[in-house]
């Protein structure tokens, strides 16, 4: 072949090219990452996070364990990304659509309603957080440290929305927060316990009533120190 401009010191690919292909295939490799991740957190719910392995979700993508190793580097580090990819979503379905409501009572209910329905449905498939205190309260190591973070950020949400509803003057300004946090917490265990074991239907009608109760309960010192009105005198009482 004749040597011509065309052939003499063209580099492989030019700079862009190179940068443009290696952009590819990060993106190709963090979409299969994200596959590899949502296929682990719907066995995940039924199997649980011990119950999740490189071999179970390679055959599940049809992918060699090497494959789906080299986008983890352990098992363990597979777990937590699925951790984290369910408190993704729950603070997408949850926390950030009720951010919309008006700060104080409004808002907590908006945040309970929406933690209740997404409970309600995943009593019929699992949630991580709840099967995950089951499986690593006495297991220590990364995935327990994760999903204790995870779980005590979300109460640190629930008691912001308390206490905002405290500063709006819905609530008693002598209430404790971390009381009621309690208190929501146990609501939504019991519905997550009686409408998966149990198959309870009517669980769900039960927490909202619970709820009620609850924020009743609280407002009712308000009620007490509301300002009573001065009884006017009768005409020709003698003061005393």
């Amino acid at each position: 072949m004749p040597e011509t401009a065309d052939t003499f010191d063209t580099p492989d690919a030019p700079p862009a090219t190179g940068r443009r292909r290696a952009a590819g295939v990060t993106r190709k490799g963090e979409q299969t990452r994200a596959a590899i991740v949502d296929a682990a957190l719907e066995l995940a719910a039924r199997v649980g996070l011990e119950g999740l392995t490189i071999g179970s979700l390679a055959e599940r993508m049809a992918m060699s364990k090497s494959g789906v190793f080299a986008h983890f580097g352990s098992r363990e580090e597979l777990q937590i990304a699925v951790l984290k990819e369910y408190e993704r979503r729950f603070v997408d379905d949850v926390l950030l659509p009720a951010l919309e409501e008006r700060r104080g009572l409004p808002r907590l209910r908006a945040v309970f309603d929406r933690w209740l329905e997404r409970t309600a449905i995943e009593a019929a498939r699992g949630c991580l957080w709840i099967s995950g205190a089951a499986e690593y309260d006495d297991r220590p190591g990364s995935v327990r440290e994760e999903l204790v973070a995870m779980v005590r950020s979300w109460q640190r949400e629930l008691s912001r929305a308390i206490q905002q509803a405290i500063d709006a003057g819905d609530l008693p300004p002598d209430l404790d927060a971390q009381e009621v946090v309690f208190q929501l917490y146990g609501v939504i265990l019991v519905l997550h316990h009686d409408g998966r074991l149990l198959g309870s239907p009517d669980a769900v009608a039960r927490a909202r009533r619970s709820f009620d109760r609850i924020v009743d309960s609280h407002r009712r010192p308000l009620a007490a120190v509301a300002p009573r009105q001065t009884a006017t005198p009768a005409r020709g009482a003698r003061a005393r």
